[in-house]
């Protein structure tokens, strides 16, 4: 190829076909763009126009009368997205289910109808799923499977999962991804305005930047399903016998680039968990709590999408973690500064060491002209459950609002000089996702002694039964290996 793009002396057919078939993706996925571009804007115009029409009627209502109608119109407007965004799924239907879980401004109503996003929406046809399996596995679903269920047992935003038995008698789990729906994704990412007002729709109350760019980064990781079955095997060997963690086997051979077999999990979803007794909901959030961050400290990995349609829950405090499509491996000079934060400002009691680690970690610029006392009260409240020995409180909806707002307040006095290295965007997440989802459940617990069990710098004695049960875990498991299993990936699905 010459340099004005004409084909050079050396460019053969071949060459030439790789170039048209590029040619014809790059206008499939603009095309793609537009069209998706198209829907979003008429789903914000339907909203838009909903409260024109509605304007009068606001204006003439009063007190709780004027309240209802804005309910009202808020719940219209939320089933009117939850059903264009679970049939587009990609990108628009990740924001709408962040939207469900983390916005402070949504009313109960609002957020159960977005909460749909979670774990039911509209499925692709058994015909498109079995043809995703021919095409991966080399046969149709019933000749690979000793049984298959064409009906999905779940579907999200990439793909869909279908029960089945393999040939050898094991119950699995088998995630198919959506035919084009790498194209759907690039197609989004492309188009940041959309993602802008889509987001503002359905959570008015966001500055959605922070958001925006972290989805750009990121979530093109889910696509690979080899990737995510080597972080699925990894956490699943690490977490081998757990007394409350569980974590789905992969199955040997039976993973591709587009799908992923496990085995089967049994469990309660989150809208049923939180009917539960309030100390059921409390061990899971024990469970969910020790999940997290001993995976960061202990693993170096954190799965970073925390939403409540990842987890199966059993009684007594069992979880099951799904969905390993997004997981950051952390080296330990990774970690270090993290630790180094949370053990200078909520053991050590150090302001300047805690400022100096944020400096040195990239948090903060060197020379921010703001104070240490300034520094401290803006960042204290990421720290604020685990900061002092006050003994249990509740993780409350008020408290996972003041964490959402304060990650997006762009008028705070350190903001100019504060940034979020590349290494670290992912964890934010433990913010907006796992803050938010234990405060739904209106969880109490001991987070300062679950914490000093977990930190690498501290390792406190249990502090809970089921403290005591994971220590004796840790006692009979082999460690090193399953240190050495941050690495292991199964044959069947490498790259």
């Amino acid at each position: 190829m010459n340099g004005h793009g004409d084909p050079g002396p050396h460019d053969g057919p071949h060459d030439r076909k790789e170039a048209r078939e590029e040619g014809r993706t790059k206008a499939s996925v603009a095309r793609l763009r537009v069209a998706r571009g198209v829907a979003a804007a008429r789903l914000a115009v339907r909203g838009g126009a909903r409260y024109t029409r509605n304007a009068p009627k606001l204006f003439r209502a009063a007190g709780q009368q004027r309240q209802q109608l804005r309910n009202d119109l808020a719940l219209r407007t939320a089933e009117d997205v939850t059903a264009t965004l679970g049939a587009m799924k990609g990108v628009l239907m990740k924001l709408g289910q962040m939207a469900s879980y983390i916005d402070d401004g949504l009313n109960p109503a609002v957020r159960r109808t977005l909460g749909r996003l979670q774990d039911s929406v509209p499925p692709m046809s058994p015909e498109l799923a079995a043809g995703v399996i021919r095409d991966e596995l080399g046969a149709a679903p019933d000749s690979v499977f000793k049984e298959w269920d064409p009906e999905p047992i779940a579907a999200a935003s990439i793909g869909q999962v279908h029960r089945a038995i393999t040939a050898d008698g094991r119950a699995v789990a088998v995630k198919v991804q959506y035919p084009g729906i790498a194209e759907t994704i690039s197609a989004d990412l492309g188009n940041v305005a959309l993602l802008r007002s889509l987001l503002k729709a359905a959570a008015p109350g966001q500055d959605v930047s922070g958001l925006i760019t972290e989805l750009r980064e990121r979530i093109g990781e889910e696509l690979d399903y080899e990737r995510e079955a080597a972080n699925q095997a990894m956490f699943a060997a690490f977490y081998d016998g757990h007394p409350t963690i569980g974590v789905p086997k992969v199955i040997d051979g039976l993973c591709t680039k587009r799908v992923i077999t496990s085995d089967l999990a049994a469990g309660a979803r989150f809208a049923e968990m939180l009917t539960w007794p309030q100390r059921e909901k409390d061990l899971a959030a024990e469970t969910i709590y020790r999940f997290v961050f001993r995976s960061v400290y202990e693993a170096h990995a954190f799965n970073g999408d925390p939403h409540p349609g990842n987890y199966l829950f059993e009684r007594g405090g069992r979880v099951t973690f799904l969905d390993y499509g997004l997981v950051k491996r952390f080296s330990q000079e990774e970690l270090k500064p993290l630790e180094d934060m949370v053990r200078t400002l909520c053991v050590e009691e150090d302001p300047e060491g805690f400022r100096q680690a944020m400096t040195e970690a990239g948090f903060l610029a060197p020379d921010a002209p703001v104070s240490t006392d300034q520094v401290i009260e803006e960042m204290s409240v990421f720290y604020e459950s685990v900061r002092s020995r006050s003994g249990p409180t509740t993780m409350t909806s008020e408290y996972a609002t003041r964490v959402t707002r304060k990650f997006f307040d762009f008028r705070s006095p350190i903001s100019a000089y504060a940034s979020i290295p590349p290494a670290y965007v992912i964890i934010q997440r433990i913010n907006l996702g796992m803050f938010s989802v234990l405060a739904e459940m209106n969880a109490t617990g001991d987070w300062r002694a679950l914490a000093e069990e977990i930190w690498p710098f501290f390792q406190g004695p249990p502090s809970t039964p089921m403290g005591e049960a994971e220590a004796a875990w840790k006692a009979a498991s082999a460690l090193p290996l399953r240190r050495r299993a941050r690495g292991w990936e199964p044959a069947s699905c490498r790259g």
